[in-house]
């Protein structure tokens, strides 16, 4: 008997994952809440946790060591039993080039 692999979803991410134990702000209603970040990468990041209080929309605060701060927009795009995957809705320039300052050297070499 086969399996039919056309109902097996894969995705390959374009943009590869770091892990990290960054502490960031989820900003909701005016209100920040601290989680950690365990993985990121330029299109998101995974949080420990669900710290984003049942919502699918919210901003975060990255603080970039020796860097700027990245505030984004975010959607929630997954929730596991450990966390929360969220994705980058629009990320200017400016945070772009600091979130690949951070990442380049952290990625693993080919």
């Amino acid at each position: 008997m086969s399996v039919a692999s056309s109902n097996v979803e894969t995705r390959e991410r374009y943009h590869p994952r770091v892990d990290t134990n960054l502490l960031v702000r989820v900003l909701i209603n005016g209100r920040a809440v601290a989680a950690k970040a365990r993985d990121l990468s330029m299109a998101g990041v995974y949080l420990a946790g669900d710290p984003t209080l049942g919502r699918n929309r919210l901003a975060l605060s990255i603080p970039l060591p020796d860097d700027r701060e990245v505030v984004v927009q975010c959607r929630v795009r997954r929730r596991d039993a450990d966390g929360v995957a969220v994705e980058f809705e629009q990320v200017d320039w400016e945070d772009l080039f600091a979130l690949a300052r951070y990442l380049h050297p952290r990625l693993p070499e080919e």
